[in-house]
């Protein structure tokens, strides 16, 4: 399950000193700590019950499996998304699936969308203040452009994984992501070109 493979990175950053989230150095820290962290994301899906959600919230995390309505003429598409819903739709929602970036670009984008917080406690009740408006517009978020996508209610295969604000950095670096018609290498490559 996830929540304990959070709980044991939040638990030994505590042992070494680290306060999630709150740091340059602690976010360093725990992001290169989950990048070395194996785990599956069916097995998130599947061991998360506590944290299922029906329906998501703009500007929180949330991890699901996706299977999307045109994935036949699509180059690539992943599977379990970890995004950032921006912004609702009549049929879903549009939103930043973080796992299109290398890990390079996500922790750049991610320390960058710590500037949009609704507040710095880093609690549940923590969310992004986010519009395609406010991405598309300032320099230091164009790494969000390959990361912007639309996702069909009706195409959401299973229910919504919210994770918490303090574990961001941790789920952010996680390898969750399952790339179907391509390699990781090749998604984030094209993500490179399209973020600059």
């Amino acid at each position: 399950m996830v929540s304990k493979v959070f709980d044991e990175i939040l638990a030994q950053g505590v042992r070494a000193g680290q306060i999630p989230a709150r740091t340059q150095q602690s976010r360093d820290w725990f992001r290169n700590t989950a990048t070395k962290t194996t785990v599956n994301p069916e097995s998130v899906i599947r061991g998360e019950k506590a944290r299922y959600k029906n329906r998501v919230m703009m500007g929180k995390m949330y991890l699901f499996n996706y299977d999307p309505k045109h994935k036949d003429t699509l180059p690539y598409y992943d599977r379990y998304p970890l995004i950032f819903p921006v912004e609702k739709t009549e049929n879903g929602f549009y939103g930043i699936n973080m796992h299109y970036l290398p890990h390079k670009l996500r922790a750049v984008l991610m320390d960058a969308l710590y500037s949009l917080s609704k507040d710095k406690r880093y609690d549940e009740n923590t969310r992004l203040r986010l519009s395609y408006g406010i991405l598309n517009s300032v320099a230091k978020y164009k790494a969000f452009r390959p990361t912007f996508k639309r996702y069909l209610t009706n195409h959401v295969r299973s229910r919504f994984i919210e994770i918490s604000s303090a574990e961001w950095d941790i789920a952010l670096m996680m390898p969750l992501q399952k790339f179907a018609k391509s390699s990781s290498s090749k998604v984030w490559a094209d993500s490179r070109r399209m973020a600059k």
